[in-house]
């Protein structure tokens, strides 16, 4: 995998919406799923049981790829698991 940076509002949405940063490392290196989005970004999703919240959240990890480096430009975590994965399903 090529070099991996956070961005700084990535990095700010880590502490402010409580998500613990190896969750979001899982998230990123090994997603249950992923999806393209707009502006050729790449959407990255895995469950994980969030304990601060005490239930099962999707960790949503929005990554942009160039030649040299994989750059992560945000992460958020939502509850309504359906929305997002049956979006993916064939």
């Amino acid at each position: 995998m090529k070099p991996v940076r956070w961005t700084p509002h990535a990095l700010d949405n880590l502490a402010a919406r409580e998500i613990d940063p190896k969750e979001a490392q899982q998230a990123l290196l090994h997603p249950d799923c992923t999806r393209p989005t707009h502006l050729s970004r790449t959407m990255r999703l895995r469950r994980y049981p969030d304990r601060t919240l005490n239930q099962d959240m999707l960790l949503c990890v929005v990554t942009e790829e160039t030649i040299e480096e994989t750059v992560v430009v945000t992460v958020f975590k939502t509850s309504p698991l359906e929305r997002y994965l049956r979006e993916v399903q064939p």
